[in-house]
Order: C-alpha cells, then sequence, then structure tokens
C-alpha cells in the first residue's frame, strides 16, 4: 500500500478475516490436540488395567506419537502465521492517515493479541502435559517390564534355589553322620582306655600281691609242677595200659 495516502478499508477488513479464519482453525486444532493428550493417558490407563472395549483407544502408542507430532507442527504455523497477521494489523493501524488513538482499531488489534496470546499458551500448556504424559509412561513401562523379566526367570532361579536348598541339606546330613561317627570312635577309645587301665591297675595289683607274699608265690608254682608231674604220670599209666590191652587184644 501507499504509505503517503489513506489505508484501504478493505485491507484492513481482509486482515480481521484472516485472523479470525486462523483463529477458528486454531481453536478446532487446539481443541483435537487436547482431546488427543487425553485420550493417550486413556489408553496407557486402558491397557495397563484391562478394561472394557469402550475404553479402549483404536490408536496405539506409536501412532499417537506420529499424530502429536504431526499436530504439533500444523499448530506451530498456525500460530505463525496469526502472528504475522497481527503484526500487519499493527503496522496498518500505525501507518499514515490512521488516527493513532482510533478506539475501535486498536480494540480490534488487542483482542487479536489476547486470542493469540491464549492460544500460544494453551498449545504450550497441553503439549506439556503431553510430553509429561508420555516420560511418565515410558518410564512406567520400563519398570514393568523389568518386571516381567525378573517373573520370567524366577521360575529358573526357583528352581535352581531348590536345587541349592537340596544340596546343601545333603551336606547338612553327611556333616551329622560324620559327627556322629566321630563321637562314637571317640566313645570307644574312651572306652578302651578305660578297660587298657583297669587290666594295668589289676596286673599291678598282681604284682604287688606276688612281692608281699613270695612263700604264696612259691606254693603255687611247686602246686603247678606237682600238677604237671601228676599229669605227665597219668599220661604215662594210660598209655601202658594201651599198650598192653593192645597187645593182649593180638595175642
Amino acid at each position: 500500500m501507499n504509505p503517503a495516502g489513506p489505508p484501504d478499508p478493505r485491507g484492513a477488513a481482509d486482515l480481521r478475516k484472516q485472523a479470525r479464519q486462523l483463529e477458528n482453525e486454531l481453536d478446532l486444532k487446539l481443541v483435537s490436540f487436547s482431546k488427543l493428550c487425553t485420550s493417550y493417558s486413556s489408553s496407557r490407563d486402558g491397557r495397563r488395567d484391562r478394561y472394557s472395549s469402550d475404553t479402549t483407544p483404536l490408536l496405539n502408542g506409536s501412532s499417537q506419537d506420529r499424530m502429536f507430532e504431526t499436530m504439533a507442527v500444523e499448530i506451530e504455523q498456525l500460530l505463525g502465521k496469526l502472528t504475522g497477521i497481527n503484526d500487519k494489523m499493527a503496522e496498518y493501524t500505525n501507518s499514515a492517515g490512521v488516527p493513532s488513538l482510533n478506539a475501535a482499531l486498536m480494540h480490534t488489534l488487542q483482542r487479536h493479541r489476547d486470542i493469540l496470546q491464549d492460544y500460544t499458551h494453551e498449545f504450550h500448556k497441553t503439549k506439556a502435559n503431553f510430553l509429561a504424559i508420555r516420560e511418565r509412561e515410558n518410564l512406567l513401562g520400563s519398570v514393568r517390564k523389568d518386571i516381567e523379566s525378573y517373573k520370567s526367570g524366577s521360575g529358573v532361579n526357583n528352581r535352581r534355589t531348590e536345587l541349592f536348598l537340596k544340596e546343601h541339606e545333603h551336606l547338612r546330613n553327611s556333616d551329622r553322620l560324620i559327627e556322629e561317627t566321630i563321637s562314637i570312635a571317640m566313645a570307644t577309645k574312651e572306652n578302651m582306655t578305660s578297660q587298657r587301665g583297669m587290666l594295668k591297675s589289676i596286673q599291678s595289683k598282681m604284682n604287688t600281691l606276688a612281692n608281699r607274699f613270695p612263700a604264696v608265690n612259691s606254693l603255687i608254682q611247686r602246686i603247678n609242677l606237682r600238677k604237671r608231674r601228676d599229669s605227665l604220670i597219668l599220661g604215662g599209666v594210660i598209655g601202658v595200659c594201651t599198650i598192653l590191652l593192645l597187645l593182649y587184644a593180638f595175642h
């Protein structure tokens, strides 16, 4: 437009029309964007709790992530366009030939700026909530995966633990048997030592008696000698009688 001439009213109306169109489009996009964030949270809760099919979303997490990225780029582009339109409206309001105190134009420009600020704030808030939910769900998914891995390996671990316990029990039984055998051997050794001491004591007492009573010892020796002599005589007599009987029987 020519800055020296009066501004074209049709240009201001066209800018306002473009701003309203962008605002309506942004409003629809932000509503869909907010629903996407809500459905993303509900879908993760549904997969965790296994609710009915009415609450189970049709899209999985990866599809929702791609949709989120696409919608975020589209909304950012619309916000950029609306910012450009507002800047053009500001330039038109400040251009030559337009009174600076025109309350209607200033009010319209301020209203569009407020709407742009509200939409920008709502977009960043919804985006931040979505990212926070996704980060939390990824963290919880990692924890659940670790728990499932632990549970899947618990069977092998339990079997291994059971084998270790059985082997430990066998070792304890072996130790107990060895201790019982050692106890029996120690008791036998003590008994034999006690018997040997008793035999030594009896022998010592016999020697003491023999030393105290030499006559008794001599008498016992003579008795033993006589017993052996009588045995020899008796044996000789029996032998002679046997020979005489044999000779008599053959003659």
